[in-house]
């Protein structure tokens, strides 16, 4: 059960859907920045983005935030949940490209301490083919995550244990993004 009383049953709506729903003024906002890091154009993937958000938020031990966005990285990225697990699990020796290895070391030393985010970190980067947009934009990926992924679990949100249940949102922000249709 949450720390607060969000006024309905947590299952219905779990993890930061439920505080978005619990405070409409702070979702609008929040849910605009995930559209814009997470679904803007951009010469990173929609999936590779979101495998971002997944990394992070698995460094952070934060469940659902790293379940969704697994799922939401494996619904836009070949071989799909394999492949996110592989990063997961050793981005060193996952099958992604250099580019890709380097922009996740960035978001781990982001997500460690701002600070660690080193000049040889960037130059590595740079040398792998990542530009200035995809380092800035795999900085604030991480740092927003840092904060959605406190969020989530400084309020003590529920987060489903079958990754199924993450399925079904997967598509919806896959085809939609994160801003309500209005």
């Amino acid at each position: 059960m949450a720390h607060i009383d969000l006024g309905f049953d947590e299952k219905e709506a779990p993890g930061i859907t439920g505080l978005m729903r619990f405070r409409p003024q702070t979702a609008g906002p929040l849910n605009a920045l995930a559209d814009a890091l997470l679904r803007a154009p951009n010469s990173l993937s929609r999936g590779e983005r979101e495998l971002i958000a997944a990394q992070v938020s698995a460094l952070n031990e934060c469940d659902f935030c790293r379940d969704s966005h697994s799922a939401f990285a494996a619904a836009q990225l070949a071989p799909g949940m394999a492949l996110v697990e592989q990063v997961r699990a050793d981005p060193d020796t996952a099958p992604i490209s250099a580019k890709l290895r380097m922009l996740l070391r960035i978001a781990a030393a982001v997500r460690d301490d701002g600070r660690a985010v080193t000049p040889a970190l960037v130059a590595a980067a740079r040398d792998a083919g990542a530009t200035d947009v995809e380092i800035h934009d795999t900085v604030l990926i991480a740092a927003a995550f840092c904060m959605f992924n406190r969020y989530v679990d400084g309020l003590g949100t529920f987060a489903p244990d079958d990754p199924g249940a993450y399925a079904a949102s997967a598509q919806r922000i896959v085809e939609f993004g994160y801003v309500p249709p209005s």
